[in-house]
């Protein structure tokens, strides 16, 4: 006789459920990705037969998937574990949650559209949330978003973009402060590529047969993957451009200029009126945060609130890694939000 094991999704309170999308706009995608994504969807115990929920779709960070909510390593207690036992033990709201899969070859695809990678933003906002609409009893327009890390930077770009589609969002030590988060990592990048003697092709064909992240190459492939969503260039052989010189380490500023218009701090010039829209905007990131998102965010903050922005603003002790805790504070409230209005 066998014990399920104690954080399997077979020994929830609710029920996990994983069904596959096949996706019209990630068919032929330039990295050759699959258009098909299983999706795991998170639903509390004893569900009613005419019972609606809001809906929280919840992103995954960079080299992260949806199905990485539901680790079940007996140390490691997964984002899905924690909330089904809070649930059923009455502490936490009702509420479905969704875990896309939105990653790439290169690790991730911070949830936007890029030639580079695939058109993922349309992928969430046109095809997995009416998806998700149909299979689940969801109550209409009753979504948040939120997500760490990268995960987070794609519920602040999500949101503000598509206030319509997400009217909650919360960002747990989502990038932020991109001279801050990046300038440092292009450098460590630059190094690791020069150590190894190759060229970003040659890494890549390298780490396909080998995915190794360790040294500088996790930098290098971090950069990479940046590069691909956020400075896309179809017409070179990569299909991206970097926005550094690999050799002497400068900033090539006109692609650098591309970055920016994705970071949040600038988006928000832009899209002011996006966030402007939310029901709620909850923004939080750690004292001791390894990337120094604390004071992209603190920044970014200080932004919003000369923009008149409503926001909530949170910083916990802890840094960048071991918070899946956070998720228990952020996504009560983005439900409560929802709920309330």
């Amino acid at each position: 006789m066998t014990d399920t094991p104690l954080h399997s999704p077979a020994s929830f309170h609710g029920r996990v459920e994983t069904a596959a999308i096949t996706s019209r706009v990630l068919a032929d995608n330039p990295l050759g990705d699959p258009a098909t994504r299983e999706v795991p969807v998170w639903l509390p115990p004893e569900l009613g037969p005419d019972e609606r929920l809001p809906v929280c779709f919840v992103l995954a960070g960079f080299t992260g998937r949806g199905q990485s909510y539901l680790e079940t390593h007996p140390w490691k207690r997964s984002v899905a574990s924690l909330y089904d036992e809070g649930c059923a033990e009455g502490e936490l709201p009702r509420v479905i949650l969704v875990f896309p899969d939105c990653f790439t070859t290169l690790g991730g695809s911070q949830y936007v559209n890029s030639s580079a990678t695939g058109r993922y933003e349309d992928h969430l906002i046109q095809e997995l949330v009416p998806w998700i609409d149909e299979r689940y009893p969801t109550l209409p327009g009753r979504r948040a978003v939120c997500g760490k890390s990268s995960g987070g930077f794609g519920a602040m770009h999500l949101s503000m973009r598509h206030p319509e589609v997400f009217p909650a969002a919360g960002s747990i030590s989502g990038d932020c402060g991109f001279d801050f988060v990046f300038g440092a990592e292009l450098l460590a990048a630059a190094r690791g590529l020069l150590a190894r003697g190759q060229t970003p092709a040659e890494f890549l064909e390298a780490f396909r047969k080998d995915p190794d992240l360790s040294g500088d190459a996790h930098a290098v492939l971090n950069s990479l993957a940046m590069a691909a969503c956020y400075s896309p260039a179809p017409e070179t052989d990569l299909g991206f451009e970097l926005p550094v010189d690999l050799a002497t380490g400068e900033r090539v500023e006109a692609v650098w200029q591309r970055w920016l218009e994705f970071d949040p701090l600038h988006a928000v010039e832009a899209h002011a009126d996006g966030w402007r829209a939310l029901e709620h905007l909850h923004l939080e990131c750690g004292t001791s945060d390894e990337f120094h998102l604390q004071f992209g965010l603190r920044r970014l903050v200080r932004r919003l609130g000369e923009l008149e922005i409503p926001h909530h603003h949170e910083e916990f002790e802890g840094g960048h890694f071991k918070i899946n805790d956070r998720y228990l504070v952020v996504i009560p409230r983005l439900v409560e939000a929802l709920t309330r209005a």
